[in-house]
């Protein structure tokens, strides 16, 4: 498949914390960096996603925000 995002970041899921609706997916990329994202579980089951699976997180942004105390 191909994609319009530049943002591909390879990975391996550790973490799924399971919802009634949705699911925070957790992959880590490497050098102790986790990008976490909110999916449906529907996607989850469609996708076939479990612990250990290899991923992609895809970012497509217009802004990003960054804020510090």
């Amino acid at each position: 498949m191909k994609l319009s995002a530049r943002n591909q970041l390879k990975g391996k899921v550790v973490a799924i914390e399971k919802g009634a609706v949705n699911a925070i997916v957790k992959i880590d990329i490497g050098g102790g960096n986790v990008i976490s994202a909110t999916i449906s579980m529907d996607a989850i089951k469609e996708l076939g996603i479990k612990e250990g699976s290899a991923a992609i997180a895809v970012i497509k942004a217009t802004s990003v925000m960054v804020g510090v105390e």
